[in-house]
């Protein structure tokens, strides 16, 4: 009876320990200080790989509104003009790290975020998100502070590890694209509901998506409305509940 009893215990301990591990998806919002009333959102947008929506950088540029760049190495080789033109402006943009190729924080090459397969072990995560800042810094001359991983989530132990590496994990509390999947009029409406202190999050290098035409339309509503936009660099952050 024992010796069939200690075994099942210890399969069922294996399945409750896999199980307690679950990515952590990060939702943040700017640190401000209390009672203020001044309106202040971040705009980060990801290039993940692919292309550049020069539109969408013409827009910001033209409208003196600041965003903050997560960039994979991937893209920034697939990109060197649009990595130019960022550069042109570096009192507009600010490019931190999106890691080498786009592989989510969550530890085992056998799980998925969003079909895409995590990182082996934490020493392959460490690789993703040193090469990432690598190129940033190879790039820009400036070496990154934030990292954003691929899908924006984690398994606690790689947040422990990337932190432990010097770099500010960036989360987010508006999803203004989903991915680069949302319509134009899908954009508007979430960003409609922006509140001072939002850090939003879209795409750069989703070109034939609605999200630059969405976020043309919605930025200047907000300009009307006296929101006035920050990177991360010059920002904190606080845990927030997301939307």
């Amino acid at each position: 009876m024992k010796l069939a009893f200690i075994p099942t215990l210890v399969l069922i301990s294996t399945f409750a320990a896999a199980a307690e591990v679950q990515p952590v998806e990060l939702h943040h919002e700017l640190a401000l200080p209390a009672g203020s009333d001044d309106k202040v959102v971040a705009l980060t947008l990801d290039a993940c790989g692919g292309g550049f929506d020069a539109d969408l950088a013409g827009f910001l540029i033209e409208h003196r509104i600041q965003a903050t760049i997560f960039a994979t190495r991937r893209w920034i080789r697939r990109n060197p003009d649009a990595v130019a033109i960022l550069k042109a402006h570096a009192d507009l943009f600010d490019i931190e790290d999106h890691g080498a190729n786009h592989v989510p924080a969550i530890i085992g090459s056998d799980r998925q975020v969003y079909g895409l397969a995590g990182v082996a072990d934490l020493k392959q995560l460490r690789r993703e998100v040193s090469g990432g800042a690598d190129a940033v810094k190879a790039a820009t001359g400036i070496a990154p502070h934030w990292y954003r991983g691929a899908t924006g989530e984690y398994d606690p132990d790689a947040l422990k590890a990337i932190e432990a590496m010097g770099y500010k994990v960036a989360g987010f509390s508006v999803n203004a694209d989903s991915g680069a999947t949302l319509s134009q009029k899908q954009i508007i409406a979430r960003l409609r509901k922006v509140r001072s202190g939002d850090i939003i999050i879209a795409h750069l290098n989703r070109p034939a998506s609605d999200t630059g035409k969405g976020l043309a339309q919605a930025l200047p509503l907000l300009v009307d409305q006296g929101f006035r936009f920050v990177t991360l660099r010059d920002s904190q952050v606080t845990p927030s509940g997301g939307r």
